[in-house]
């Protein structure tokens, strides 16, 4: 069986065949593209030349696959790169002067050769109506028609048009040539000050050999660095119920655009490295204790965030939190994502849910009261962590944080502060010590002023949500008590994590003050209290 020859892509007239992206899987920190062209393949080994594709393509990445001849088979597929000189494009911000001088003059040049062409039509236009006037004076002269008066004034009319016309082009074509020689000494200029950087781009080869030829369909993916996603929230809050839009923000500065791909995310790390981490010694001994450490028991205060008292902003752009499990989610649509390297949001899904608000202070944090609004993850997806922007009935609320949320499980979002209530926070602290035992009692009081100013039609009551901590003992040596007799009212719970909570209900206009007491009792071998 005859075997034809490679095709030398060397020669000036190889043309390579197209090679447009029609899929993309956005990674947390690159993205996997998937590229398809129909190609002509004839009997034996060939090599063909697809592209342009990004020169940022990860060579080791490409993988190749015909569809459509059974019979064919890729034998090696590579990248090809090359720098070229970058085509005529408008100047960038960070241009210099120069080259934005070069820029506007050839516009300049455009605008007047423009303008000398349409000034030339107009005097040759006049020219034919001169003579078309003088053959109408001639024709009515023969016919003894005399109408000096007229052909006068007519004769005037156009001489003039045709003097101001003249005019108006003799200008243009001077400034044409002015502008023309400007250009050239400042091509020159900027040829002597600055070099042109030429544009690296690259090409795939690719190696195939067929048995009976055909057409194929070809299917390359390869990885790109210099895409990134992070999702975004929108949620709108209208009467009791939530209505949650999850997007996409995407990012690309891979070299080429995305126009109509098929958009996947996924929170997979490829990069991320697959090999457990190397165990280190660590050693443990053991001591006796001193005589001075027998006799007392060193304490610490020790600060804990608690979760569960709402969610935190997050400074930056955070990593795709996935719960430990790589999550994919698909774009409804065909997308386009330019590659600039800006934010581009794409919508993924939209859910509609029932919604529980709470009005709730923290005044230890900060003295605001604000509206949590608590609810169940509808999209049948989870959510992962990322920012949202709250939207009400009136408009846009302000921006909070969701945390990673499985389907079907409670979530909770913060609506902003309310200005009608005014919470001020008062403590004091006062210490004993018992005669016979030697222990001591350190006493604190936290005294809550509940306002709320309410417009004169406002009525009904609101039940406002108050937590104040109280410190929590890991140790025998220090009991921590609270006095619920002193306690103006009781907490009406309080938890393992020391939360106690009341739920008040307020009136508009109304105050209320709540008190709360509690001991601190530590053995008289503790310190650090």
């Amino acid at each position: 069986m005859p075997v034809s020859q490679p095709v030398p892509l060397s020669r000036p007239d190889a043309v390579p065949t197209p090679l447009p992206v029609t899929a993309v899987t956005c990674l947390e920190d690159r993205a996997h593209v998937e590229r398809t062209a129909t190609v002509e393949l004839a009997v034996g080994v060939q090599e063909l030349l697809l592209g342009p594709v990004s020169a940022l393509a990860v060579d080791h990445s490409l993988h190749a696959e015909l569809d459509g001849a059974p019979d064919a088979t890729v034998l090696d597929v590579r990248l090809v790169r090359a720098w070229t000189p970058r085509g005529p494009q408008p100047p960038a911000d960070e241009d210099s002067a120069l080259r934005r001088h070069v820029h506007a003059l050839k516009e300049e040049r455009r605008a007047l050769e423009r303008r000398c062409e349409r000034l030339r039509t107009r005097r040759d236009v006049l020219g034919r109506l001169t003579a078309d006037l003088l053959r109408d004076i001639g024709e009515g002269t023969g016919f003894g028609e005399a109408e000096p008066a007229r052909w006068a004034g007519e004769l005037d009319r156009v001489d003039a048009e045709r003097d101001a016309c003249g005019d108006e082009l003799r200008s243009v074509e001077a400034r044409l040539t002015a502008a023309t020689v400007e250009l050239t000494e400042t091509r020159q200029a900027l040829h002597l000050a600055e070099q042109e950087d030429p544009e690296l781009t690259a090409l795939v080869r690719l190696t195939v050999r067929s048995d009976t030829g055909g057409t194929a369909a070809l299917r390359l993916s390869h990885l790109t660095p210099c895409a990134v996603w992070r999702p975004a929230y929108r949620a709108t809050l209208d009467d009791g119920e939530l209505t949650l839009q999850t997007d996409a923000m995407v990012w690309q500065r891979t070299g080429e655009d995305w126009s109509g791909v098929r958009l996947t995310l996924s929170t997979a790390r490829s990069a991320g490295a697959t090999a457990p981490p190397r165990l280190v010694e660590d050693r443990l001994t053991l001591r006796d204790r001193s005589a001075a450490e027998r006799r007392t028991v060193e304490v610490e205060v020790r600060e804990e965030e608690i979760s569960g008292l709402g969610p935190k902003p997050v400074a930056g752009l955070p990593g795709v939190d996935d719960g430990g499990e790589a999550r994919v989610l698909q774009a409804p649509a065909p997308v386009a994502v330019p590659g600039d390297g800006r934010a581009h949001r794409v919508p993924l899904t939209t859910a509609v849910t029932a919604a529980h608000s709470e009005h709730a202070c923290a005044p230890e944090l900060s003295p605001l009261v604000t509206e949590v609004v608590r609810f169940t993850n509808p999209s049948g997806h989870a959510l992962l962590a990322g920012p949202v922007e709250l939207v009400r009935p009136s408009g846009f609320t302000g921006r909070g944080t969701l945390a990673f949320t499985a389907p079907g499980a409670p979530a909770e979002l913060a609506f902003g502060s309310s200005d009608t209530y005014r919470v001020i926070r008062e403590s004091d602290e006062s210490r004993d010590t018992t005669g016979f035992t030697g222990k001591a009692v350190t006493t604190r009081t936290v005294r809550l002023h509940l306002s709320r100013f309410s417009a004169p039609e406002e009525s009904g009551a609101h039940v406002i949500t108050l937590r104040e901590r109280i410190p929590v003992s890991e140790v025998a040596e220090v009991d921590v008590r609270l006095r619920k007799e002193a306690c103006s009212p009781a907490p009406d719970s309080l938890d393992a994590d020391g939360i106690a909570r009341w739920d008040v209900t307020l009136a508009p206009g109304g105050r209320r003050t709540l008190t709360l007491v509690y001991d601190v009792v530590s053995s008289g071998k503790v310190s650090g209290v």
